[in-house]
């Protein structure tokens, strides 16, 4: 954890982004960091946790960390939280909760509603589209023989 919050004080004087910091950690040992980009990469999903599991994924050459614990500064907003689901940790720890977050204005709040809300009631319109040809492509991928599950 020690090294996450360095990493987060660090990148975040340097300029490289906000104020946070992630290692992946495997066996014991860290395997990949990761640090706030947003600004600096120009990029929206450049969270810590999110650079973290990039590095972690593309070291170990597999899109699953289901043998590995993350360690961040901050408890995962909505999209680090999905992505860390989606890589299957085993655990998770984390330094600075939502609400100290949000207490220096890094408020996730919204997002954490705007997700339980039905589509047609959330902020930004959804519409739905060409759901026929789209459920197509979703057979193929189903009768697809060689396909990677994940």
């Amino acid at each position: 954890m020690r090294e996450a919050i360095r990493l987060s004080r660090q990148k975040m004087q340097a300029g490289a982004g906000g104020p946070f910091g992630a290692v992946v950690v495997r066996n014991n040992a860290i395997i990949a960091r990761g640090w706030n980009r947003v600004t600096s990469a120009n990029d929206p999903t450049a969270h810590a946790e999110v650079t973290a599991i990039r590095a972690a994924c593309k070291k170990l050459r597999t899109f699953q960390l289901d043998d590995c614990e993350l360690y961040t500064s901050c408890e995962p907003c909505p999209m680090c939280l999905a992505a860390i689901y989606w890589a299957r940790f085993q655990k998770v720890f984390f330094a600075n909760s939502r609400k100290d977050a949000a207490q220096i204005q890094f408020d996730d709040d919204l997002i954490y509603r705007e997700v339980a809300r039905p589509i047609s009631r959330r902020r930004i319109p959804m519409t739905q589209l060409l759901r026929p040809e789209a459920l197509k492509v979703f057979a193929e991928w189903q009768a697809k023989p060689d396909k990677v599950r994940y």
